[in-house]
């Protein structure tokens, strides 16, 4: 009946996260992006300025194009570095094919990439914490000096120091992805401290991310049901909802069309929170 329907659509709580949303270097990102699509400048993306496929499209529909090589680049286009950065290789090959870089590489990403160049060299050994594959720690390893290793959990960090005693003999750094999940870091630290008490370490993980993942498992806490709005290849998108599902129940959406599919009768209270590559108007 409509009058029951209104009032259990009444009696459903939301509760949105406080730091849902564009983080400062995404938001530093975009702003670039839209100064130079109002200044109607030929530019390109080096890869998907961020992993968000709405802002992406429609940064396609102004004029902006994406290509994954800097020679792909025509002759008057200026080349954007996205916001994870790219490896040291691509972008002294950006600098001989553009006559124009901006670069939109995150601050605490290019911040990590001075401290495994800075405290690296040909005899250390550099530990990431973080997705192999992901753009940000290919980036990253590529200004490690020497020997480096990813390592995506804290088994896989033990067993490395295990199977390689020789490596705590050395100078050891550790730095984590900006976007690396907290739990799982300080599990990592407690491993270090044990196996290679030598090592220095550097916390990376942006202060954003510690706490957009802190608010989140609070949120899930109080909640029957937690809504990640995001991207599906974003990183942070994918920790928060790693976060959450410990507590209760989690779905991942990109857009709101997608809640039609979810059946929300029987909640009383809805959480929300949205990764750092979400804007505003889809939240």
């Amino acid at each position: 009946m409509p009058v029951t329907e209104k009032r259990e659509e009444m009696s459903l709580k939301i509760k949105l996260a406080k730091t849902a949303g564009f983080c400062f270097g995404v938001d530093r990102a975009m702003n670039m992006m839209d100064k130079l699509v109002s200044q109607k400048e030929k530019v390109a993306t080096l890869g998907p300025i961020i992993h968000n496929p709405q802002v992406i499209e429609n940064l396609k529909n102004n004029g902006v194009s994406i290509i994954e090589n800097p020679e792909e680049a025509t002759d008057g286009q200026s080349i954007v570095i996205r916001t994870h950065g790219v490896t040291k290789d691509v972008f002294e090959r950006c600098k001989k094919v553009a006559d124009k870089i901006y670069n939109a590489t995150c601050p605490y990403v290019q911040k990590i990439h001075k401290i495994v160049s800075n405290n690296s060299d040909e005899d250390s050994v550099v530990l990431i914490a973080g997705d192999e594959n992901h753009p940000e720690v290919v980036g990253i390893r590529s200004y490690c000096n020497g020997t480096s290793y990813v390592l995506k959990n804290s088994s896989e960090l033990e067993i490395l120091l295990k199977n390689n005693p020789d490596i705590s003999q050395k100078r050891v750094i550790m730095v984590a992805q900006t976007t690396f999940n907290t739990k799982e870091w300080q599990k990592n630290l407690k491993i270090l401290h044990f196996l290679c008490t030598n090592a220095i370490i550097f916390d990376t993980i942006c202060s954003a991310t510690e706490e957009r993942q802190k608010e989140a498992i609070e949120l899930s806490k109080e909640c029957q049901l937690m809504v990640i709005i995001g991207g599906r290849t974003s990183s942070n998108t994918a920790k928060l909802k790693a976060v959450c599902e410990e507590n209760c129940q989690t779905v991942l959406i990109e857009t709101a069309d997608e809640l039609n599919q979810y059946d929300l009768n029987g909640y009383d209270t809805v959480g929300v929170t949205a990764g750092a590559s979400t804007p505003a108007c889809l939240i």
